[in-house]
């Protein structure tokens, strides 16, 4: 029964203008369990014309079929599968994986072909044992004798089978021992049935076939038979896998194994191609923690303030040049908003600017009159001491609260309480010291006092007006309705509208707006460096490609398609990407707790959603950038890569 049947087959390369052939017209049919031996001198054809009954390479013009398949009509992975399940390379130079121990090298086939674990190691040990090979199952092959190493190299092309043993030159690299017992076992592997077809030029390793093809110049100028010795009989078959998922999960385990092997086989290398990636994750990550601890504490900073908080300006707004003119706000007016049923507190603000002494010390200061509840509304604390009272306010005592800087300014480490100091020619007694950490906004050298703002008024100032008022509205309020109404009622009393507002709630909403803005930029800026990393990716992975094209040749002989390949090399740029965005997200969290050890400013937060974000992002450039070299990889010419050292 045919196995084999070719057609008027020819092999040339160049253009068709220029044609150098490598085989002409070739005609000839295999039986199903024979053993034909194709000698012929270096350049004959020979090894052209294995490769191309081996499917590792396509005539250019006639007839080649397997079991009545043209193979001329299937696809590159159909024809892997054939390697895969129809064919056993038996190579001269044994092209066994270097990084492969022998077990892992004849397993490899099994893979392909969807085994599973346990099975597929059973059956390799049985093929290694059965040639003397079970005590050095763990050996790499550089650890292996040629002998040895053939002898691997045979039990991986019987792992799927073997139906048809294709081995070229199989002695050529062993001395003549070694090369007698390959040849003893290749007679065997014909004897259980299997077609055997070597390609030999020594006519004394070619008398072991029952027939002997000659090719001279890409022609068959002899096929002679000598024996009649066809050992065709059903051998059997790996199970096929019905579950394309289990398939799929075993085929990617491997791959993910092989990155592993990959991986660790070049440290170095490998740190190199990370090093990039752990910049850029730690870059994202640490902006993101510093942009979300700053947004924190100015967060604080403006709840302190107090929520439902609306603030009354003279003027059309910020930066109105003639806000200095106006001097319709007035006391009056805090009195009448006070009366509001949906306001919790009023205070109005007298400001004003002065030298301030103390013994023989000056110092520029400003000065806020400010109500009794003015402190409690806005969030702010004392360090030590106590606030003023109403009555205090109404009756224009003459007290103070000083600030951190003005107390270290005048006082040093000594407590300033009960001390006088001296503003515009008025006295003051200092009853309080605020606390550093609740002053709001970034720290400044300014000094400031807190007195009574009827103080401010007649005592110091001269002057009804005041600078602003500021309304804490109650908290079952909607405070933007309450602003509205608060709008309202003080247009009706001026009779004009010559006072602007400013709504605490929309300060804190801008300020979020500003922060997120601000940290998506920054942001931006260090994801340019995960897209560099991510070319360094790319251009370690076509260096790969490229180093390994022998292993992906060898691969894709037992049995790899175009898809194992391509998950293989994507499995590698991923598994770089992953390490280098884990070791970012490590280095980022060591960062974060020095930095959080050395300053009480403000913390680094790191979210769980940013380093979420940071591993997707690194496994994502592992895949953008992997891609290319992996289908570089995965459209490679199985005879071609081969054919590279």
């Amino acid at each position: 029964m045919k196995i084999i049947e070719i057609n008027n087959l020819s092999r040339y390369y160049g253009s068709q203008s220029d044609k150098v052939y490598a085989l002409k017209n070739i005609t000839l049919a295999i039986d199903r369990g024979d053993f034909v031996a194709i000698i012929g001198q270096s350049g004959s054809g020979k090894s052209t014309l294995l490769n191309i009954l081996g499917c590792l390479d396509l005539p250019s013009s006639g007839s080649y079929k397997i079991n009545d398949v043209e193979i001329a009509n299937t696809s590159a992975d159909k024809r892997a599968e054939l390697r895969c399940k129809t064919f056993g390379f038996i190579f001269q130079r044994y092209n066994l994986l270097s990084d492969l121990s022998a077990l892992e090298n004849v397993v490899l086939p099994s893979i392909y072909y969807g085994l599973d674990a346990k099975t597929r190691e059973e059956k390799s040990q049985k093929l290694l044992s059965d040639l003397n090979m079970g005590d050095r199952a763990l050996h790499k092959p550089n650890e292996l004798s040629g002998g040895q190493q053939q002898r691997v190299s045979i039990a991986r092309a019987l792992m799927n089978g073997g139906d048809i043993i294709l081995a070229d030159e199989p002695t050529g690299a062993l001395d003549s021992k070694s090369g007698e017992k390959v040849m003893e076992i290749i007679k065997d592997l014909h004897k259980s049935g299997r077609t055997v077809i070597l390609v030999t030029h020594d006519q004394k390793i070619a008398s072991h076939a029952n027939r002997i093809i000659e090719i001279k110049d890409g022609n068959i100028v002899s096929d002679t038979r000598n024996a009649a010795n066809i050992y065709a009989h059903d051998k059997a078959k790996p199970s096929e896998i019905k579950n394309s998922f289990n398939y799929f999960a075993r085929q990617f385990a491997e791959s993910f194994k092989s990155s592993v092997k990959a991986v660790t086989a070049h440290k170095m290398r490998s740190f190199l191609t990370m090093l990039s990636i752990i910049i850029g994750i730690t870059s994202v990550v640490c902006v993101i923690a510093l942009g979300e601890g700053s947004k924190e504490n100015i967060m604080d900073r403006i709840k302190s303030i107090g929520t439902n908080t609306v603030y009354i300006f003279p003027g059309a707004g910020f930066g109105d040049k003639d806000a200095s003119k106006i001097k319709t706000l007035k006391p009056s007016d805090a009195d009448i908003l006070s009366r509001l049923s949906y306001v919790d507190n009023v205070s109005p603000i007298v400001t004003h600017e002065g030298l301030i002494i103390y013994k023989n010390k000056t110092a520029q200061a400003s000065l806020q009159g400010v109500s009794a509840e003015f402190l409690e509304l806005n969030g702010q604390k004392l360090e030590s001491g106590r606030r003023f009272n109403v009555s205090e306010v109404k009756s224009a005592a003459a007290l103070a609260i000083v600030d951190a800087n003005t107390k270290k300014t005048l006082f040093g480490k000594r407590d300033p309480i009960g001390e006088i100091i001296i503003f515009n020619r008025q006295p003051l007694k200092i009853i309080g010291v605020m606390s550093k950490e609740d002053e709001f906004g970034p720290p400044t050298s300014n000094l400031e006092i807190y007195i009574p703002y009827v103080t401010a008024m007649y005592k110091v100032i001269g002057s009804q007006d005041i600078a602003g008022i500021t309304v804490k509205i109650s908290d079952a309020i909607n405070s933007h309705l309450a602003e509205e109404n608060l709008i309202k009622v003080l247009t009706a009393v001026h009779g004009k509208k010559d006072f602007f507002t400013l709504n605490s709630d929309s300060v804190q909403k801008i300020m979020e707006d500003m922060m997120n803005s601000l940290t998506l930029l920054i942001s931006s800026i260090a994801f340019i460096s995960l897209v560099v990393g991510g070319v360094g990716v790319m251009n370690i992975m076509l260096v790969s490609v490229t180093e390994r094209t022998r292993e992906i040749g060898v691969r894709m002989a037992i049995g790899a398609k175009r898809k194992n390949i391509l998950l293989q090399f994507l499995s590698e740029a991923v598994l770089l990407s992953l390490i280098g965005g884990f070791i970012g997200v490590m280095l980022s969290l060591a960062l974060a707790l020095v930095f959080n050890s050395l300053t009480a400013d403000f913390k680094m937060i790191l979210s769980t959603n940013a380093i979420l974000a940071a591993l997707f992002f690194s496994s994502a450039t592992g895949i953008l950038f992997g891609y290319a070299p992996a289908r570089n990889a995965a459209n490679l010419n199985p005879i071609d890569a081969l054919a590279r050292d």
